[in-house]
């Protein structure tokens, strides 16, 4: 089966740097609001979860349930918007997700509390935090289907990259309002009303990207899909989603275990403080943040599966190891934020081939459901249950090593999921993606060759 690209003909760079942009500053603010709620969780559980007479822990509980929910109505949001994407064009469902993000999260930040509404007030905050799930779950096929059918020939990779790499801006800029405002503010007035102002934020940076988003134009595959379009049967599409949701498994176990589950495990596990455990997460996310670009560019040049086959084998390497040395008074506050620096830059590794590996798994016409359903349904079970997990398991078994095997476990499967060199029928072998990423010009001949109704590609030049 071919590989499916777009890249035929180069695309003008000022169509495409407006999409890298309108693309990129949704994914912004949507993981800015899920970092600023992991990083605010415990302040949260006290304000929403926890009626009088409740233990902290199981407010806690109850807090990563709802941050569960949400994950678990992303792969909805993903069908839902993604069927639409596909039907009417990308650029009128990117804006209405982005409108409905911005609404859910600007909400959240007027909210009235348990002390004020009773049982009410959990409710609410679900239910907006049910509408934040939907509009992720459409935002990122969206705007992945977006970098990279506008991407450049021989630079899909990094353009998919931008996606991660906002991911990590947003979880770095929620946690740096988080810091601003726990230094600026006493503890008093952080978890009275303080809290609220992150989530207010959301509002300005919202309507700037409906802003973006409606100066976009559509993509040139999707204008052009009529023509050139490939028929996928509906077994091969569901074949591809789950691969695809094996292999990124890892980057979403891995990704929010040490990018956003890490303060609330190191102030209720560790008893280190609330500033202490917002430091280590932006080491982490710093890390995280500088690999991302350079493993989407490197995979243009070698392939997606090396890059990402060598951060899922570093983190079941190295999980165990990290967290015994976070638990060890011994070591220097140095060593353990190198060492945390040094596994936020190991999911960077998966991060940033994942978005190109997951567009070259599926044809124009099924491109926004299939890319959007195989992240959010891997998200949903390994990212929106990763602190619901950990916190319950770390408090059953008394076991603090849980992040860790936790991690590990989801890479190993993942590295078993890019290990398969043998796609399902509809996607694009890692050879053919591989051979993609080296030669570009092959790449082009087989789009062609598709477009006749040619066969499979004959061999490199």
């Amino acid at each position: 089966m071919k590989v499916f690209s777009d890249q035929s003909r180069p695309v003008p760079n000022r169509p495409a740097v407006r999409a890298l942009v309108a693309g990129s500053v949704g994914n912004f603010i949507e993981w800015y609001e899920f970092g600023v709620y992991g990083y605010f969780a415990t302040v949260i559980a006290a304000r929403f979860f926890t009626p009088e007479g409740a233990g902290a822990a199981e407010g806690l509980v109850r807090t990563y349930a709802s941050f569960a929910l949400a994950f678990f109505f992303r792969p909805v949001g993903a069908a839902l918007f993604g069927r639409l994407g596909d039907r009417v064009g990308r650029r009128p469902v990117l804006i209405l997700v982005i409108a409905l993000m911005t609404g859910a999260t600007t909400l959240i930040g007027v909210l009235p509390t348990y002390a004020t509404v009773g049982a009410l007030a959990p409710w609410l905050l679900t239910f907006l935090r049910v509408l934040q799930g939907l509009s992720a779950g459409g935002e990122f096929g969206g705007a992945v289907a977006l970098l990279t059918e506008f991407a450049p020939p021989g630079r899909r990779g990094l353009y998919g990259a931008w996606q991660s790499f906002t991911v990590a801006l947003g979880l770095l800029g929620g946690a740096g309002v988080a810091a601003l405002l726990a230094t600026v503010l006493d503890a008093g007035q952080l978890a009275d009303w303080g809290w609220r102002l992150a989530f207010l934020l959301t509002l300005p940076m919202g309507l700037g990207a409906l802003w973006l988003r409606l100066r976009l134009d559509e993509t040139p595959s999707f204008r052009s899909e009529r023509v050139g379009q490939v028929v996928v049967l509906a077994r091969e599409v569901c074949a591809a989603i789950a691969l695809g949701a094996g292999r990124v498994m890892g980057w979403a176990a891995a990704g929010y275990t040490f990018l956003v589950v890490l303060p609330s495990y190191l102030q209720s596990t560790l008893d280190a403080s609330f500033q202490q455990a917002l430091l280590a997460t932006v080491l982490a996310n710093v890390g995280f943040a500088v690999t991302i670009l350079p493993a989407g560019l490197l995979s243009d040049r070698v392939g997606r599966r090396p890059v990402m086959l060598a951060g899922a084998v570093l983190v079941v390497a190295l999980s165990v190891p990290l967290l015994n040395l976070l638990q060890d008074d011994g070591t220097s506050n140095s060593v353990k934020g190198a060492w945390v620096f040094g596994a936020g830059a190991v999911v960077g590794l998966m991060a940033g081939p994942g978005p190109a590996m997951l567009s070259e798994m599926f044809p124009t016409s099924v491109r926004y459901t299939g890319l959007g359903l195989a992240y959010a349904l891997s998200n949903a079970v390994f990212s929106g249950c990763a602190g619901l997990i950990i916190t319950e398991s770390v408090g059953r078994t008394g076991n603090v090593d849980i992040p860790a095997y936790y991690a590990a476990a989801a890479c190993a499967v993942s590295v078993l999921a890019l290990a398969v060199t043998k796609a399902p029928p509809g996607t694009a072998s890692w050879e053919e993606m591989d051979a993609d990423a080296g030669d570009r010009a092959d790449v082009r001949d087989v789009v062609r060759r598709d477009r006749r109704g040619g066969g499979r590609p004959g061999p490199r030049r």
